[in-house]
């Protein structure tokens, strides 16, 4: 089949998550030791934790998706990446929450399925384009 992608290795993510994470994780600590909570930088510490947390979980979001292949099998490799993503801004607003002290435990399942259906949706969406 011509459509046909071999599946991505782990080894292909790397250096994209040692970027993220490096940015991510410097970018937390210069936030915390350089600035006082004010507006703009609490939201880029809200920023930075979201890139922080996708580079970490990027090689297991990879590793998950090469141990599990799904059927039919990825054909991007940016599913991969977007999956990493949503773990971030999953953890990223779980933290904004906390900080309203607006964070309970069925709040947190709720968006997790939340963002576990438009992960969903948009996996059915991209098995069910049309490629000629």
């Amino acid at each position: 089949d011509m459509n046909y992608y071999p599946p991505s290795t782990i080894k292909s993510f790397l250096a994209t998550a040692f970027i993220l994470a490096v940015i991510g994780w410097g970018g937390i600590a210069v936030v915390i030791i350089y600035t006082l909570p004010t507006l703009g930088p609490r939201w880029l510490f809200f920023f930075l934790g979201m890139l922080a947390i996708s580079g970490t979980v990027l090689p297991i979001m990879a590793f998950l998706n090469r141990r599990f292949p799904s059927t039919p099998p990825l054909q991007r490799r940016t599913t991969v990446l977007r999956e990493a993503i949503l773990v971030g801004i999953y953890v990223s607003t779980l933290a904004w929450f906390q900080l309203g002290r607006a964070l309970t435990f069925p709040l947190a399942i709720v968006f997790a399925l939340g963002l576990g259906a438009l992960e969903w949706l948009l996996r059915l969406r991209e098995n069910s384009r049309w490629e000629p």
